[in-house]
């Protein structure tokens, strides 16, 4: 029997007293120089940049990762060299792996059910084929996109639950255009209230012994207002919450997300710990693991 995703992350996050996140988006033209120093100098673009993205990505995990419980791999950042760039995900997500934390897809994928089995294959579980299986990323959690309804979730869902993974579904997201659509009335109550309910009844099922649900929720920092009747509306879900930091959300406004539990809420940061300081401030290593611990000792007692 698997190991529950919610199990596995309280323990880490008790192991670390941590609860961030440490985001990876690797520009190719926005490096730390110890990437492009192992560079040989010819070749093919996409294949050097693809090993220099996974060496700023080791070096970024090297430096931050004793502060955090997860890195969030944000898919198209990696996508867009394209094959390279793909082997270079598989080697940044064993890199976490070996650092002993947890690897989050964040593609945000969402589409009808028999196209939504195939991204689960792809990001959590493994493809029957005439020649044997053929393994997926094997991350320890994805990000979903709800808007097509329960049935295009449900085979996201089963398949991280079969292999102890987890799904975190858009409720809230960080982004000031999200208020276009997720503040809408939709029939008495605002949308984001509704995808809310959908992803408890998601959840509902899938608690592990830790009493947190392996379908958890985005909610982004930069909303902590409703933080609060978001935990009414799903009590069991882990709260992944992007928005500190560049995007200026509070961590010190976000405590209503902890209130079930320590490992009930996730503080992502990007930019604000791989590019702590900005260019031309020191070593980005040590600034970028400042940052992390900072943003450590900021939220766990929340």
């Amino acid at each position: 029997m698997v190991e529950h995703f919610a199990d596995r992350l309280a323990a880490l996050v008790e192991q670390r007293r941590s609860r961030v996140v440490l985001g990876l988006d690797p520009d190719p033209a926005a490096l730390w120089p110890v990437a492009l120093a192992g560079d040989p100098g010819a070749g093919d673009p996409a294949q050097r940049a693809a090993d220099a993205v996974a060496r700023h990505c080791a070096a970024a995990i090297d430096a931050a990762g004793e502060a955090c419980v997860a890195v969030k791999l944000q898919l198209a950042c990696f996508e867009r060299l394209g094959a390279a760039g793909w082997r270079a995900l598989a080697e940044v997500r064993a890199s976490a792996a070996d650092a002993g934390l947890l690897a989050i897809a964040d593609g945000k994928r969402g589409d009808v059910p028999v196209t939504a089995s195939a991204y689960a294959q792809a990001l959590v579980g493994c493809t029957p084929t005439p020649f044997g299986p053929v393994a997926g990323l094997g991350a320890d959690a994805i990000t979903a996109n709800p808007l097509l309804g329960r049935d295009s979730l449900d085979p996201l869902i089963d398949a991280a639950a079969a292999t102890g993974a987890g799904v975190f579904l858009l409720v809230s997201t960080s982004n000031p255009g999200a208020a276009d659509l997720q503040d809408l009335d939709a029939g008495g109550a605002a949308l984001h209230e509704r995808v809310a309910a959908l992803a408890d009844a998601a959840g509902a099922q899938q608690t592990g012994q830790c009493g947190l649900s392996m379908v958890g929720a985005v909610a982004g920092a930069t909303r902590p207002e409703r933080l609060a009747r978001l935990r009414e509306l799903m009590p069991r879900a882990i709260f992944l919450m992007p928005g500190v930091g560049a995007q200026g959300g509070d961590p010190a406004a976000l405590g209503p997300a902890f209130a079930p539990h320590p490992a009930a809420g996730l503080i992502t940061a990007s930019r604000s710990i791989v590019g702590a300081g900005g260019e031309g401030h020191g070593d980005p290593a040590a600034r970028a693991a400042a940052a992390a611990e900072d943003l450590r000792a900021v939220t766990w007692n929340l």
